[in-house]
């Protein structure tokens, strides 16, 4: 029985445009989005992926009607080590000062968090791009020093 968080090897049955069906054994499948193929950009998924491929998927969602979304970038990632995880994660976000990440690590935090973050930042975004636009319109600052 598939678990959430769960790495399993399957079967690739179909592949649609939107990602591909994988036979997990014992009457259960699921499916991959295309999102959920590669960390790289995946412009056909039939040249990333054929019907009888075998996989490494890792179960990331199961919703009440016992639907299975699976993920393979996802089960690659899971085999990295944890240093070069934390390496590349510290390359690639931004932390704003605003918000105690002390708390909790960002993968624990709630939607409520997660919305209450973006909406900070787009405020903050909104408010510099509108001062940007007052200041051009007004004459802004003059590059003489006048």
């Amino acid at each position: 029985m598939a678990q959430i968080d769960s790495i399993l090897e399957g079967v690739v049955t179909s592949v649609m445009p939107f990602g591909a069906f994988i036979d997990l054994g014992s009457k259960e499948s699921g499916l991959v989005h295309i999102s959920e193929l590669s960390n790289e950009y995946v412009q056909d998924i039939n040249e990333f992926i054929k019907k009888g491929d075998k996989v490494k998927v890792k179960v990331i969602r199961i919703d009440s009607n016992g639907k299975i979304s699976l993920s393979m970038k996802q089960a690659e990632d899971d085999k990295k080590p944890t240093r070069e995880k934390q390496e590349r994660h510290k390359k690639t976000s931004a932390r704003p000062d605003y918000f105690d990440w002390s708390a909790r690590p960002a993968e624990e935090l709630s939607f409520e968090d997660k919305l209450s973050k973006f909406k900070h930042e787009s405020e903050e975004k909104i408010r510099d791009s509108k001062r940007r636009m007052e200041n051009k319109r007004s004459g802004g600052y003059s590059r003489k020093g006048y």
